[in-house]
């Protein structure tokens, strides 16, 4: 199977791994799902040059915020499958390890801490929110999850190239 679409498919199934426990996140302990809708205003902020919100809640929406986030947050999990597999190599394809998976998910943790909260007026993991230790352990499991993810998809793909053989 060629390499950009393995890439492709485990970085939507690990996405919808991160999704899938967001859903079973708000029905079982009652956590909100995130607010992609958030990220995709401060995604559309960026071309006119605002990168730093004090609050992304406070600015004023931008029109199809939602669907540009969620496209966005589908996009980000691709390119982290892209950082895995640059990480372990394409043999991981073949054989699918939970090691590289975890280290990347658990890794990619460092792109909303650095990134996103500080750009939406978060701070630096959380560092602004009410509870920030409880915001850095809920990042930190999602993004566990998403390593998760990336290694129950690869196997979901290993198991599908060997029955197509």
């Amino acid at each position: 199977m060629n390499t950009l679409i393995v890439v492709f498919l485990l970085g939507i199934g690990a996405t919808a791994a991160m999704d899938l426990w967001s859903i079973l996140r708000k029905s079982l302990l009652g956590i909100a799902p995130p607010n992609y809708g958030m990220v995709g205003r401060w995604l559309a902020y960026m071309p006119y040059g605002k990168f730093r919100h004090d609050s992304i809640a406070a600015s004023a929406p931008i029109k199809r915020e939602h669907y540009i986030g969620w496209i966005a947050h589908y996009l980000i999990g691709i390119v982290f499958a892209a950082v895995l597999i640059a990480v372990a190599g394409k043999p991981w394809i073949l054989n699918p390890t939970i090691g590289p998976a975890l280290m990347v998910g658990v890794g990619t943790v460092v792109a909303p801490f650095l990134l996103m909260q500080p750009g939406m007026g978060a701070g630096i993991a959380s560092s602004r929110t009410l509870k920030p230790n409880s915001a850095r352990l809920h990042s930190l499991i999602n993004h566990a999850v998403f390593g998760l993810g990336l290694y129950a998809s690869g196997w979901a793909l290993k198991l599908y190239h060997y029955t197509q053989a």
